[in-house]
């Protein structure tokens, strides 16, 4: 699917920051067949990683301690605005609102329990070109230790409302925009460990789930968890060879 345009509290793009961009872009370009164009110098590096051409994600060196992660940016009107909006929630800011070039203005914040996530207000660019294919995000799912913590928040920040099932033995929480699910949320496992933080996991399509996870490995990345069968799909979590969690997802046929 090509997208030209998000609506306001839909995620729209995500990025990693790596202490090895070269190497991070030769394992996503052997996985999910992407190529990698870097920008001016003003960019300080960052790469738009594209497939077939068309912009999916971003891969940039590390700005933070720390091991890497997938930043899951969500689509605002105003950052400024929605800035406000976070630290009247109970969120903290981490990144205050600052211009990228003339292609937009962002943030970034934690959240009321402490899960890093960013926002994107749009100028000449909008966000990804292709998701939800084989090779480009599809999903952005909020691992949390306060559920209902979270149900405070980002309907305050966001405008989302919430729906929440069984799924076997647990509740999963799908946020809606307009009637529309537009992202998930679980209750952080219980075998996770306790330094581990809150945190939004970054979802991507791929054709075959099991071959993907093999090709992974072989690559050099390792296996969290899966392949697990769920109504939309088969599904599995990895690390990549610097250490970013990410998960691959091969859906059934009505998306996410």
């Amino acid at each position: 699917m090509e997208k030209s345009s998000y609506a306001p509290g839909t995620p729209s793009w995500v990025d990693i920051g790596s202490p090895d961009p070269a190497a991070t872009v030769a394992f996503y370009g052997a996985l999910f067949g992407w190529t990698a164009e870097e920008g001016p110098p003003e960019a300080g590096g960052y790469r738009m990683a594209l497939l077939n051409g068309k912009p999916v994600a971003g891969i940039g060196p590390a700005m933070n301690p720390g091991p890497p992660h997938w930043a899951t940016y969500v689509a605002v009107t105003d950052a400024d605005a929605t800035t406000a909006k976070v630290t009247a929630a109970g969120g903290q800011v981490l990144v205050p609102p600052m211009d990228v070039m003339d292609v937009g203005r962002m943030a970034v914040f934690l959240d009321n329990v402490g899960a890093a996530f960013s926002i994107w207000q749009a100028k000449e660019f909008a966000g990804a070109v292709v998701v939800n294919e084989p090779g480009a995000f599809c999903w952005n799912e909020l691992a949390t230790r306060d559920v209902d913590k979270a149900i405070e928040f980002y309907p305050a920040v966001f405008g989302w409302d919430h729906k929440t099932s069984e799924m076997g033995p647990m509740r999963y929480t799908e946020w809606i925009l307009d009637g529309a699910s537009i992202a998930g949320m679980m209750p952080m496992p219980d075998m996770v460990p306790a330094q581990v933080p809150p945190h939004w996991m970054v979802y991507f399509a791929v054709e075959d789930c099991d071959a993907t996870l093999a090709q992974a490995t072989g690559l050099g990345a390792t296996a969290m968890f899966g392949p697990i069968d769920i109504p939309i799909g088969r599904f599995a979590g990895l690390q990549d060879p610097q250490g970013a969690a990410f998960a691959v997802i091969a859906l059934s046929g009505r998306g996410m």
